[in-house]
């Protein structure tokens, strides 16, 4: 049996603000009244425990892609409760592209074009490692950095999602990313 040299899957419990943050860029504004990532999330790590069994996979990076196929599911169940009933394929297929376009954002937001086992599996670290840490920052400032860094808006269009202005949302980007920054480099050391 050949080894791999990417470390065993984390438990499922510390995929989870990972999870939350991809709930959160893919969630319709229109619908975050609605549903919270949180219970998203729940929903998604309960499906996953309960079909455990069904996980093919033997790294972490294939654990954290078959948790984005069951978030994908999750939120288009949702989706779908909140919008027509039928069950809609091309929903459920959108929703895995953009949660995979998520966590690419994320991965090119933390490294170069590295593709070796073991350095995919600290690539998948420093993934979780973000998420943790974006979950510690003061909410209008993990909303401004999600917006503009990970979904890419402009500070105008941050802005108007915050009801801020730009010089507001640049503070609060500065402020977050130092932040981030400081969160990020206590975890290496501990």
């Amino acid at each position: 049996m050949a080894e791999t040299t990417e470390a065993a899957p984390r438990p499922l419990e510390e995929h989870r603000e990972y999870l939350r943050l991809l709930a959160r860029l893919q969630l319709d504004p229109r619908l975050q009244s609605k549903l919270d990532p949180s219970d998203l999330v729940q929903q998604t790590l309960l499906k996953a425990h309960e079909r455990r069994d069904q996980f093919r996979g033997t790294t972490g990076t294939q654990l954290a892609a078959w948790l984005r196929q069951i978030l994908a599911h999750t939120l288009a169940d949702a989706v779908r409760q909140y919008g027509t009933a039928a069950r809609d394929v091309a929903l459920e297929h959108s929703l895995e592209d953009s949660l995979a376009d998520s966590s690419a954002r994320l991965e090119a937001w933390l490294a170069d074009s590295r593709s070796s086992p073991s350095q995919q599996a600290v690539r998948n670290e420093q993934l979780l490692r973000l998420a943790d840490a974006l979950a510690q920052l003061p909410e209008d400032q993990r909303r401004a950095v999600e917006l503009h860094h990970l979904q890419g808006r402009s500070l105008a269009e941050v802005g108007a999602q915050l009801a801020r202005g730009k010089r507001a949302v640049a503070g609060l980007l500065f402020r977050g990313l130092r932040k981030l920054r400081t969160l990020l480099e206590s975890d290496r050391s501990e």
